[in-house]
């Protein structure tokens, strides 16, 4: 499993004083070293601050992967088609933690047992994320918070190689490319 390590005391805040919906997160190494906290709106604005993510990546028998398409209203990416969950791991939270959150307020799931896939840093232009990756099996039925989520759906990885890069998010793409084969195997 992988764990955070945060600091005996709370480190100060990087760059400009939070707002009061600015969510405070985790300024970490990519061993998970908690080395300082910031901003999400800092974290986002290419400051280039490693902060840690989730990603659940749910499956069936069958081989195919649970994708929800994000929500109109989302800043990037909208309506694009994304891992089945994926959300920032607040400051003080640990990877497993802020996984049944985001999966409990974006689809109410609750009842899966998360498999720790790995890490890999993912970076763009606007940030540059420690991912923490996860895969379960969830026999639940996803009921998608539609602020966040527009729709879920079941995809084969056949089906994902064969749609337009441009339908998701690119970092769900590039995971993927990762993770297919090892997804097949936990089957």
């Amino acid at each position: 499993m992988f764990s955070l390590v945060y600091p005996p005391e709370p480190a100060p805040l990087t760059g400009r004083k939070a707002g009061h919906r600015d969510e405070i997160l985790p300024v970490v190494e990519p061993s998970g070293l908690v080395v300082g906290r910031a901003p999400r709106s800092l974290c986002h604005g290419g400051s280039g601050l490693l902060h840690p993510v989730v990603n659940l990546h749910i499956t069936d028998h069958y081989g195919r992967i649970l994708l929800q398409k994000r929500s109109r209203r989302k800043h990037t990416y909208p309506a694009c088609w994304d891992t089945t969950v994926g959300g920032h791991i607040e400051y003080g939270e640990q990877p497993e933690e802020a996984l049944f959150r985001e999966a409990a307020e974006e689809l109410r799931l609750t009842d899966f047992n998360p498999v720790f896939l790995g890490t890999h840093v993912w970076e763009n232009q606007r940030e540059k994320e420690l991912v923490v990756l996860f895969a379960a099996f969830c026999a639940q039925n996803p009921v998608p918070d539609t602020s966040e989520v527009a729709e879920v759906r079941w995809w084969t990885p056949e089906e994902i190689e064969k749609a337009q890069a441009e339908d998701f998010t690119p970092s769900f793409l590039d995971e993927f490319g990762r993770i297919k084969d090892t997804l097949q195997s936990l089957l």
